[in-house]
């Protein structure tokens, strides 16, 4: 919840982001994630358009990622204060820069540039997310930096102080499939979702009043607001009397709207799900804690959640190599990370350990790493279709609910690099 520093010196915003993460550049991440409470099951979606891709420096690794920054972002932003740099680029050619201290590893950055994309990705049908190209393009226009910062929140970064956008600290990207995740540890709770928000919330959908700046959707903007008053005065966020001096402040900067949305969109996507601390969402800030709890509780919040998200995370999530056993998607209350894992839906193992993916209701695709990888289904082998096409495995569930409609209990999987299918009945080699 650290609010955006404006560039001076640029009209409108100019916002960095920092990305956090543990470990030296190119090593494996930190991360962890929660579970607690049965969210609401994701619907099935339809095929989201392409998301906005970042482009691939000449100087740079196969991840996008350069070693160059570029000249042009402003004094603060060189190679002495950071070691890596790599983009989005949006519809109009502009690009929306993410710059990264020395200990963020590749893998934060990359999660960091997944949800970017994640949020600028096309949502058919929906209100104001069918065409988000406007948004991408205003957030180029006001020269929008996500600023991935050393260590955490505490002060004791001296670039705090000196960046011209929104922080992300390196101790609050969780990579998916590491420590952090998988134990959801919130002394390292996964803040990415909430910051990147914040970054494309101020820069280009855009705040309405004092000291806000016009965006691409200024009636979106309406209907946060309302959300937003709505939640404050019936007391489903800002909860707490010790957080009253915090909401008299976030008044005061005209930033009630950009955390109230930050607090629903955790909560949707299964963030505080695993969170022991109460039962409600961000540090019991906002009462909802999962996504059938916003959906209850907060009718206005889970309204714009379609209206612009997907239902489902849109990104190829790259599973940490330091993972060694089973990553699952499908919702399991023992495991807790899979209150926010249960709405992936495309998984890439890295590394070569021999490691086992548990597919969701999705249609899923599923990328093995070098070491003997086993996807895992619901149902007996004689209630899926197998196929091979283009060295690719897919496997459709062919249970049927009442009417003969699809239960959608598995999904229709695409599989690369996979050795073993695993059904309640047989293991079977590929």
């Amino acid at each position: 919840m650290k609010k955006l520093i404006l560039a001076s010196s640029i009209v409108l915003s100019s916002l960095a982001l920092v990305a956090c993460g543990g470990g030296s550049g190119g090593s494996t991440t930190n991360d962890n994630s929660t579970s607690e409470g049965q969210p609401t099951t994701p619907v099935q979606p339809t095929e989201p358009t392409t998301p906005t891709s970042p482009t691939t420096p000449t100087d740079t690794s196969e991840n996008g990622i350069s070693k160059t920054i570029p000249s042009n972002l402003g004094s603060v932003y060189n190679s002495k204060n950071f070691n890596r740099y790599t983009k989005v680029v949006a519809p109009n050619g502009g690009s929306i820069h993410i710059v990264a201290q020395n200990k963020i590893t590749d893998g934060q950055i990359l999660k960091a540039r997944n949800v970017l994309q994640h949020y600028l990705t096309d949502y058919a049908g929906s209100l104001y997310g069918a065409d988000k190209s406007a948004v991408a393009n205003k957030m180029a226009d006001n020269k929008a930096i996500l600023v991935l910062l050393n260590g955490q929140d505490d002060g004791t970064n001296p670039l705090s102080a000196k960046i011209t956008g929104q922080p992300l600290y390196q101790n609050e990207i969780q990579v998916e499939g590491g420590k952090w995740y998988m134990s959801q540890n919130y002394e390292h709770r996964d803040a990415s979702y909430e910051e990147i928000l914040h970054m494309v919330h101020d820069t280009g959908i855009g705040v309405d009043g004092v000291g806000g700046m016009a965006g691409a959707l200024p009636a979106y903007q309406q209907e946060i607001r309302t959300a937003q008053k709505n939640g404050l005065s019936k007391n489903l966020w800002g909860r707490g009397a010790e957080n009253k001096a915090w909401i008299r402040e976030l008044t005061a900067e005209n930033s009630l709207t950009q955390e109230y949305l930050a607090s629903v969109v955790d909560s949707y996507y299964g963030l505080w799900g695993a969170w022991t601390g109460g039962k409600n969402g961000m540090w019991g800030i906002y009462i909802a804690k999962t996504r059938a709890d916003i959906q209850k509780q907060d009718p206005m919040g889970y309204k714009l959640m379609g209206k612009f998200l997907h239902p489902y995370v849109t990104y190829n999530a790259k599973i940490s190599a330091s993972l060694n056993g089973n990553f699952s998607l499908r919702f399991d209350p023992s495991k807790p990370y899979t209150n926010h894992s249960r709405y992936l839906k495309d998984v890439t193992l890295l590394g070569t350990n021999d490691n086992s993916v548990t597919v969701n209701e999705l249609d899923n695709n599923i990328t093995g790493n070098s070491g003997i990888n086993t996807v895992i289904f619901s149902g007996n082998s004689n209630e899926y279709a197998i196929s091979m096409t283009d060295g690719k495995t897919i496997v459709t569930d062919l249970a049927k609910c009442q009417a003969n409609a699809k239960c959608h209990r598995d999904g229709t999987n695409t599989l690369m690099n996979v050795e073993k299918l695993q059904f309640k009945d047989k293991t079977q080699t590929l």
